[in-house]
């Protein structure tokens, strides 16, 4: 069973989720969230790259999955998510690990069944697909649902 690792960015809160597959079936190992706070952004996108380092170090996942950037409303947000992406990006590619990227999306396709499914719902599927008891936020539920979109497309052969 490999080891996935899925990142859900974000500039203040960056959620990661880590499940070991055969493609078919999937079993929740750890998730949480990187909480940067009012740092300055340098110092945030620092953090971001930091703490996944450790995630990778202490958990050794053989690949990694990440959502894409999706065009936002406000450009300075989108930049400031664009750079947290590549802190995330940067950390994955210097543990060595391989990188693949999925639409917004194709992760909820993979979690919910549906594309446009909401944040709860991506929640209560990532609950329900990896038979979690309690409660798991909403950053790392949406990483998680990226661990498993990677799971169920390695498991097509895609990849």
């Amino acid at each position: 069973m490999a080891i996935i690792l899925g990142v859900d960015p974000g500039s203040r809160i960056t959620g990661f989720g880590l499940i070991s597959s055969n493609g078919m079936q999937h079993k929740y190992l750890a998730s949480g969230c990187i909480r940067v706070g009012d740092k300055s952004f340098p110092e945030r996108l620092q953090q971001i790259f930091a703490d996944l380092t450790e995630v990778i170090k202490q958990y050794k996942p053989e690949a990694a999955a990440i959502e894409q950037v999706f065009m936002h409303t406000n450009a300075s947000a989108a930049l400031k998510l664009g750079q947290a992406r590549g802190a995330a990006i940067t950390a994955l590619v210097n543990q060595k690990l391989k990188v693949a990227e999925y639409s917004a999306r194709q992760i909820k396709q993979a979690a919910v069944g549906y594309g446009a499914a909401s944040k709860a719902q991506v929640q209560h599927m990532v609950k329900l697909l990896l038979q979690l008891k309690g409660d798991v936020q909403e950053d790392a539920a949406d990483a998680l649902a990226a661990a498993v979109c990677h799971a169920n497309t390695i498991g097509r052969g895609e990849l």
